[in-house]
C-alpha cells in the first residue's frame, strides 16, 4: 500500500506546474501505521507496534496530519510526516496566507499540558506508537514551524507560543514521560519564545537553533521555523517504550503551528558515548588511549570506520582510539538485515607546555644542610606564565604525581636537603596533565652581619631607616655585581621570601630590632644575614630650655656638661661654655660618641633693680590708710612693707598706723630696692580714762614724729579743752583737774606742712 500511495503522489508532483514544485506537497490519506512504520521508522532494526493518530477531520475528510514530500523545493527533509494545529494540506507553500484553521471544539492534550506546565491547550494532533529497541539509544529529526514567528509582532504577541512535546516512557510505566523536544544541552522545551532569532520586536532566544523568518516564496505556508533539530534519548535494549508526538495551540485556535518529522530519521543507534571535543571541554589528552565499545548481545559482526574510511582488519566489538577523528561502527545483528550504526567524534588536546628541569636554590640559615624551600617561587617559570593552566601541584616523586597521591601539603614551606627532586604537576583546561622536574640546591656563602645605628631624635625608641641607602651598600661590598637585597622581619620569612619589607622602614620593636637580609644573585638565594637596627637614645640631663636674666651690665656664663664629643653655639663658639653680656636667644648643639645630637636653648632677658621715685602716704583714715609706692624699672617686681609678705601691686591698702620700710624685689633676681622708714598716723576713736592702765589717755599715734605739729581738743561747744604737745602722754579726760563727762569731743591737728586734720572721738566712763 505504501508503495502505491507514494508512486501516485510522485506522479502528481511531477505532472504539476513547475511553480508548484518549489513548495512541499502533502498527502493526508496515510494511516497511522503507514506514517510510523513506513515513513518515520522504515528500518528492520526497530520493532514498532500499537500505532495511533488523532487530530481533527475537516470538511471533505481533510486531516491535521499527513505525509509530505519536498519535491523540487529546498526543504531540508526529502520526505516525512507533518503534524499541525490546522489542515495538513495547508502547510504547502507559498507563505501567502495566515493559517488559523482549527475549530474551537477541537480539544487540546492534557499530557502535553502536564509536560510543559501549561493549561488551555486546543487543536491537538498526536501520533503514538510502541517500540522495543535492540540498542541503547534512539533519535529522530524534526523542524518546528509556526505562524507565531511574526516579524511585525506587537510586544503583547511576544509571549504567544504554541506547544509541542515528544514524550517517551517505558510501557510498564516504571518511569514518567520524558520530553525529548528540548533545546540541546538544556531542559528548555522548544517553543516560539525559547527559540527565536533577531529581526522583530520580540527578544531573541537560543538563536543558534532558529532558521529564519520566511518571505512569501517559501516551501511551507508558515512565517518561520527552527533549524533541523534532533530529539534523542538513552533507552534499555529489549525494553518496550511508548512514544507520543503531540502539537497543540495554546490559549486559542489562532496562528497554527506544525511539526515536520524527517522520514526514516527514527533510528536505533549504537551509542559509542559522547563526542569528546575541545569545543565541549572534554577532549582526550594527548598520549592516552580511548576505548570505543560497540558490543551487542548475539552473533554479530562489526566494521569500524575513521573519517568514513573503513579501518581494515578491525572487526572486534571494541576499538582503541589513539588519534583525533570521526569514528563510526556498523553492527550487523545476528546476520540479519538490521545494521546498527554509531558515530562519535574524538579530538585530542595537547599536553601543557612546561619548562623542565628547573633548579631552585635556597639559603641554609644555620649550615646544617637542611633548609626550607618555597616551591611556589617556580610556579610561573614551570607554566611559562600561561594563565590557562592550573596551579602547580608538587609531589615527592613522579609516581605520586601521576596518581595524584600524597601531594606536598606545604609547598611554600617545604623542608628538604640539597640534591633532592620534586615533581610539579600541571593540567590544562581539559584536565590533561604534564610534569616538571624541580631540583633543590642549597647555597652556602659566608657574609658578615651588619649593624645600623640611628639616633632617637624624639626619645620614643623608634627611628626611620632607609635600608636601601644606608644598609645595602655596606652588605654588598665585595660581592658579585647585580646582587639584590631584600629585608624581612623574620628568618623564616626570608627563607620563604614572603612578607618582604619596604626599604623605608621604621622599627616596630623599640630601641633595638633584628631584621634579616636575603641576598639574591640572579634568581638564586646567595645568603641570609641578620641586620641589627639600634635606635640610640640621647637624652642628657639639664637640656631643658632655660630662661636667664641679665641685671644691668652683668656678665653671665652659659654652659652645658663637658662630657660630649663636640659643641657648636650659635655664636660660633665650640667650647662647652660661653660668656654673654646682652640679652637674646642662645643655643648649643652637642654630639655624643654615636653621632647623635641634642640642642639646648637659652633665652636671656634684660632686667634691673627698681628705683623709688616717691611714696604717697594716706593716713588719718580710721584704719583705711594706704601707701602708694611710685617707682621706675624695666623688670617685673613684687612689693612688701613688712619684709615678709610680698604683693604684685605697689599700692598697699587698709594699712594700720605705724612705721614701715618699703622693699621692692625684682622677680628675675636683681638686688632689692629698700626705702627709709615711713610713718602712718591715725587717732583712736575712743578712750576710757578709768585708771585701769588701758586706754587711759587719748593721743594721736606717731604724734611725737610729727614735727612742728599743733593738736587741740574741743568739746561739742567749741571750747578748747586741751592743747597736747608731742612730748606729752595725751589727754586724760580732765579739764582744770575735773573729770569731764562721757561725750563726743573734737580735735584739730595742724602739721608743719600746714595740712589740717579734724575729727572726733568718744570719751567713755
Amino acid at each position: 500500500m505504501k508503495i502505491v500511495l507514494r508512486i501516485i503522489f510522485l506522479f502528481f508532483v511531477c505532472s504539476t506546474d513547475t511553480l508548484v514544485a518549489q513548495y512541499i506537497q502533502v498527502d493526508d490519506t496515510y494511516s497511522s501505521q503507514q506514517l510510523i512504520q513506513d515513513i518515520l521508522v522504515n528500518s528492520p532494526c526497530a520493532n514498532v507496534t500499537n500505532f495511533s493518530v488523532s487530530g481533527d477531520t475537516f470538511s471533505g475528510s481533510q486531516q491535521s496530519f499527513g505525509y509530505f514530500n519536498a519535491g523540487a523545493s529546498t526543504f531540508p527533509f526529502s520526505e516525512g510526516i507533518v503534524l499541525t494545529t490546522g489542515r495538513a494540506t495547508s502547510a504547502v507553500g507559498p507563505n501567502n496566507s495566515l493559517l488559523s484553521q482549527g475549530g474551537t471544539s477541537w480539544p487540546g492534550d492534557s499530557e502535553l499540558e502536564m509536560a510543559l506546565g501549561i493549561s488551555n491547550s486546543i487543536n491537538a494532533t498526536a501520533l503514538e506508537f510502541d517500540f522495543t529497541p535492540i540498542t541503547n539509544k534512539i533519535s529522530f529529526d524534526y523542524i518546528f514551524s509556526s505562524e507565531q514567528y511574526l516579524l511585525s509582532a506587537t510586544s503583547s504577541q511576544c509571549n504567544f507560543t504554541d506547544g509541542f512535546v515528544f514524550l517517551l516512557k517505558p510501557l510498564d510505566n516504571s518511569a514518567p514521560y520524558q520530553n525529548l523536544a528540548i533545546v540541546p544541552g538544556t531542559n528548555i522545551p522548544v517553543k516560539i519564545n525559547t527559540v527565536r532569532g533577531t529581526g522583530s520586536i520580540c527578544p531573541p532566544a537560543n538563536q543558534a537553533f532558529f532558521d529564519a523568518f520566511n518571505g512569501s516564496e517559501h516551501p511551507t505556508n508558515f512565517n518561520g521555523q527552527t533549524i533541523v533539530m534532533k530529539a534523542e534519548a538513552d533507552v534499555v535494549p529489549g525494553k518496550t517504550y511508548h512514544i507520543k508526538l503531540v502539537i497543540a495551540d495554546q490559549g486559542n485556535n489562532l496562528y497554527d503551528s506544525a511539526i515536520f518529522l524527517g522520514g526514516g530519521s527514527f533510528k536505533v543507534i549504537k551509542n559509542l558515548g559522547p563526542n569528546r571535543l575541545i569545543a565541549t571541554q572534554n577532549p582526550i589528552c594527548f598520549g592516552e588511549n580511548y576505548l570505543l565499545d560497540a558490543t551487542e548481545p548475539g552473533n554479530n559482526s562489526y566494521k569500524w570506520f575513521k573519517n568514513s574510511v573503513e579501518i581494515i582488519g578491525e572487526t572486534n566489538a571494541t576499538y582503541n582510539v589513539t588519534q583525533s577523528g570521526v569514528y563510526s561502527v556498523e553492527v550487523t545483528v545476528n546476520a540479519s538485515s538490521c545494521i546498527l550504526r554509531g558515530e562519535v567524534t574524538i579530538e585530542y588536546s595537547s599536553l601543557p607546555v612546561l619548562t623542565s628541569p628547573n633548579v631552585l636554590v635556597e639559603c641554609d640559615d644555620n649550615g646544617d644542610g637542611i633548609t626550607i624551600f618555597n616551591l611556589r617561587k617556580l610556579d610561573s617559570t614551570i607554566t611559562m606564565g600561561n594563565n590557562m593552566l592550573s596551579a602547580v601541584t608538587y609531589y615527592a616523586n613522579l609516581n605520586d604525581a601521576k596518581n595524584e597521591s600524597n601531594p606536598i601539603l606545604t609547598p611554600t614551606a617545604f623542608q628538604s636537603m640539597a640534591g633532592n627532586q620534586v615533581i610539579g604537576r600541571v593540567t590544562n583546561q581539559y584536565g590533561c596533565a604534564n610534569y616538571a622536574i624541580l631540583n633543590l640546591e642549597i647555597a652556602n656563602n659566608t657574609i658578615a652581619s651588619q649593624t645600623m645605628t640611628k639616633c632617637d631624635i624624639n626619645n620614643t625608641g623608634f627611628a626611620n631607616f632607609n635600608l636601601n641607602l644606608e644598609v645595602t651598600p655596606q652588605i654588598i661590598i665585595g660581592l658579585p655585581l647585580g646582587m639584590i637585597v631584600e629585608y624581612y622581619t623574620s628568618k623564616n620569612d626570608a627563607l620563604l621570601q614572603i612578607n618582604s619589607l619596604n626599604t623605608l622602614f621604621t622599627n616596630t620593636i623599640a630601641n633595638q630590632q633584628t631584621l634579616f637580609a636575603r641576598l639574591i644573585n640572579g634568581s638564586e638565594c646567595y645568603g641570609i644575614i641578620p641586620v641589627l637596627l639600634t635606635v640610640s637614645s640621647f637624652n642628657p640631663p639639664g637640656f631643658d630650655d632655660e630662661t636667664l636674666y641679665l641685671c644691668g651690665t652683668e656678665i653671665k656664663t652659659l654652659s652645658v656638661s663637658s662630657d660630649f664629643s663636640s659643641y657648636l653655639w650659635n655664636t660660633g663658639d665650640t667650647n662647652n661654655t660661653i660668656s654673654i653680656s646682652s640679652p637674646g636667644n642662645y643655643w648649643v648643639t652637642v654630639l655624643n660618641s654615636d653621632g647623635c645630637e641634642k640642642t639646648k636653648n637659652f633665652e636671656v632677658f634684660a632686667s634691673e633693680s627698681a628705683t623709688i621715685t616717691n611714696i604717697d602716704v594716706t593716713d588719718f583714715m580710721g584704719f583705711e590708710n594706704s601707701i602708694q609706692v611710685n617707682f621706675t624699672g624695666i623688670s617685673n617686681y613684687v612689693f612688701s612693707i613688712d619684709g615678709y609678705t610680698f604683693q604684685n601691686s605697689s599700692l598697699f591698702t587698709n594699712v594700720s598706723m605705724g612705721n614701715y620700710q618699703i622693699i621692692i624685689k625684682d622677680i628675675n633676681g636683681c638686688p632689692n630696692t629698700v626705702s627709709g622708714v615711713i610713718s602712718v598716723s591715725d587717732y583712736p576713736k575712743f578712750f576710757t580714762p578709768n585708771g585701769d592702765g588701758i586706754n587711759d589717755y587719748w593721743q594721736i599715734q606717731n604724734f611725737q614724729n610729727k614735727s612742728a605739729a599743733s593738736l587741740l581738743i574741743f568739746n561739742r561747744f567749741g571750747k578748747i579743752i586741751k592743747n597736747i604737745t608731742t612730748s606729752s602722754l595725751g589727754w586724760d579726760g580732765t579739764f582744770s583737774g575735773q573729770f569731764l563727762p562721757a561725750d563726743d569731743y573734737w580735735f584739730c591737728l595742724e602739721l608743719a606742712s600746714n595740712k589740717i586734720i579734724r575729727g572726733h572721738f568718744a570719751l567713755k566712763r
